[in-house]
């Protein structure tokens, strides 16, 4: 039934337009072309953090930082392992997901880590990723108040999740 039901919205769309004597062809590529203005607008803020992403996988920075910050997220209630899904997440969530993956295969998924882990993937957002193409998109010029409040829900989100799980 459900594998129906994307295409019966688009046989219903073409319908209604057809019955308001619209041309749904032509509204069809304008909508095409107006997607294709939008993508080439986000292309730089995608390049720039994807960019930023693997440099922070490959040059072994996040191994750094998770040294770095353990005493920090330890004293957090968040377990060692769980560092890299907390420094990804922010910047992209394949890489999160990546890393969560890490954890449950080192772990368990019946840990808390584990657990903890796909908790804050599944309840938080990649913000400077989302920050990126929607500021960019929306010519907001700058991120100054939306970043950091962000980024300060995603580490009440963070902190939420390491005491209730």
């Amino acid at each position: 039934m459900s594998a129906l039901l994307l295409p019966a919205l688009a046989v219903l769309c073409v319908l209604l337009g057809l019955r308001a004597r619209m041309d749904v062809y032509a509204a069809f590529v304008r909508g095409a072309q107006e997607g294709l203005r939008t993508l080439a607008g986000m292309c730089p803020y995608l390049a720039a953090i994807l960019t930023v992403t693997a440099l922070w996988r490959q040059t072994g920075l996040t191994d750094a930082l998770t040294a770095l910050l353990s005493p920090l997220l330890s004293a957090a209630g968040l377990p060692r392992e769980t560092a890299g899904v907390v420094l990804l997440r922010p910047l992209s969530g394949s890489a999160a997901m990546a890393a969560a993956r890490d954890v449950l295969l080192t772990v368990g998924a019946d840990s808390r880590a584990g657990r903890l882990a796909c908790v804050i993937c599944g309840a938080s957002e990649t913000v400077f990723f989302t920050g990126a193409l929607y500021l960019g998109e929306a010519k907001a010029g700058s991120g100054r108040y939306a970043v950091p409040a962000a980024l300060l829900a995603y580490a009440a989100g963070v902190l939420a999740a390491a005491a209730l799980v």
